[in-house]
């Protein structure tokens, strides 16, 4: 059985604390490799390769630091299928999905290339009598990232692309689910040029978060994940004085008004509900229609194309989604569905019990559609992550606004119109961090931000563009003065440009 180890000082490190966890293949529902699990000593490791290897690459002019980039962009598309391949078999997503979360990882490693201009500071001649003040931004040392299971290339990317930029050392704590990309990344970065130890990967679960959140030479961390854990990693890590920037859960809407398109709603609608088995932050698993007909209308039409669906293996060019990540993952979405029923919603449309011929251990999922769902609802009020669709139906267009607005997520949201002043009184007015309009799942470009609101994120600074800039380096400001002639007389009083 394959064994996939850490990636500490430019090399593959057999894991020591002797605990593993099992890596599966959703398609056949076994265990397909065992990735080891780092205890504190482990980590120790990690940090003092990672503090000798920021030393050097702090010395990097960032013009230099941004070729490495350059390079390593090279070769991850020349890499592309391959990796995809590999992504798919631990998460099980199709490829295409797969190679979508390599390229959006791979536009933040494009926007890390121009970092060299956003780390320039401001300067000020004369601000006083010979006296001079300028800034410059700094690395912050060595910084961490523990990322999730659903993005296992796009969201690492995130996070190292500005940090190692930025000339920090990064230290990756990937998903235990599946950690086989994570670690070819770091590999990718050191066949670029990049020094050892400044990207390490250290596998683990909840004993290495907890010895990352305490290490006193980790400056910085970066967290996605659900947002009970994201709000616990952020009080602890805050609590030891570490910068902190933590993502969590979402219930994204997307609002129907009368008059949007609804054939661009329908497609837009199954790619952000079901896409990856739903298993995104930015997924769109929750439709308000607005009046009864566009309600009846979205419904019939919903019904039907779900069922032109197809769900496949990860590896077949015609399905539209692949298995979820583990047998324990299905069982909880099952749970939420089977919560749903005994709700009082009506389950229009019921997945389970599905199983793929050919694969009948796999953990298949078929969509579903729920309809009368309300905001009292456990099924509506928590993340399900799963191809779970719900009609959540508003009476006007106020009732519309006020669900996303007081729910407790607010990473996404879309509105579904032709009527300019409706969608810009919406944009405005929305309680959510991002905001589509006509765009189903509103992923900023790699030169904006991504952050949510609420319980969604917590922390000031959003995930790369100029806020990732932000988060992985602080700000010297310097006053300096060359005196001409002899000393002066002693002044005790405070210095003014008086």
């Amino acid at each position: 059985m394959r064994n996939i180890e850490h990636f500490i000082g430019g090399r593959s490190v057999a894991g020591t604390s002797g605990r593993h966890g099992d890596v599966f293949d959703p398609n056949a529902g076994r265990v397909q490799a065992r990735v080891a699990l780092a205890d504190a000593a482990e980590l120790d490791r990690a940090v003092a390769s990672a503090v000798d290897g920021q030393r050097v690459w702090a010395q990097v002019n960032p013009q230099r630091r941004a070729r490495v980039l350059f390079e390593f962009k090279r070769l991850l598309e020349r890499d592309m299928d391959t990796l995809a391949r590999l992504l798919s078999s631990e998460h099980g997503k199709v490829l295409s999905d797969a190679r979508g979360d390599l390229q959006r990882g791979l536009e933040v490693i494009e926007f890390s290339c121009g970092i060299p201009h956003l780390l320039k500071g401001e300067y000020t001649q004369g601000a006083g009598p010979g006296i001079d003040v300028f800034s410059a931004r700094q690395p912050l040392g060595v910084v961490a990232g523990i990322t999730p299971f659903n993005f296992p290339a796009m969201i690492p990317m995130w996070m190292f692309g500005p940090a190692i930029a930025s000339g920090n050392a990064f230290i990756l704590k990937p998903s235990e689910r599946d950690p086989s990309v994570p670690v070819r990344l770091a590999e990718l970065m050191l066949e670029a040029g990049l020094p050892e130890g400044v990207l390490n990967v250290v596998h683990g679960d909840k004993d290495v978060v907890e010895a990352i959140l305490a290490h006193p030479l980790i400056k910085a961390v970066s967290f996605v994940g659900s947002s009970d854990i994201a709000q616990q990693v952020y009080a602890r890590g805050a609590a030891h004085g570490k910068r902190m920037q933590c993502m969590g859960g979402a219930k994204n809407h997307g609002i129907v008004l009368p008059d949007a398109d609804i054939d661009h709603v329908i497609s837009d609608l199954m790619g952000a509900a079901y896409g990856s088995a739903g298993e995104r932050c930015m997924a769109l698993p929750v439709v308000v229609p607005v009046g009864e007909e566009t309600a009846e209308r979205l419904r019939a039409r919903l019904v039907e194309a779900i069922g032109e669906l197809r769900v496949g293996t990860s590896f077949d060019a015609d399905a539209h989604y692949g298995p979820v990540v583990t047998a324990a993952h299905k069982a909880r979405i099952e749970g939420y569905i089977q919560a749903g029923v005994d709700e009082g919603a009506e389950l229009v449309v019921d997945g389970r019990g599905f199983t793929m011929p050919g694969h009948e251990q796999g953990f298949f999922l078929k969509p579903c559609l729920f309809d009368r769902v309300t905001p009292e609802m456990r099924t509506y009020r928590e993340e399900i992550f799963g191809p779970v669709l719900q009609i959540v139906r508003a009476d006007s267009f106020e009732q519309a606004l006020e669900l996303p607005s007081r729910h407790q997520y607010g990473n996404g949201v879309t509105i579904f119109t032709r009527n300019g002043d409706a969608a810009r009184e919406f944009a405005e007015r929305v309680e959510v961090g991002m905001v589509g309009i006509n765009v189903p799942i509103p992923v900023p470009v790699a030169y904006h931000g991504f952050g949510g609101w609420k319980r969604s994120g917590f922390g000031d600074l959003n995930q790369y563009g100029m806020d990732g800039v932000r988060f992985y380096t602080r700000t010297k400001i310097v006053t300096q003065r060359w005196p001409r002639g002899g000393a002066s007389a002693h002044d005790f009083t405070m210095p003014t440009m008086q």
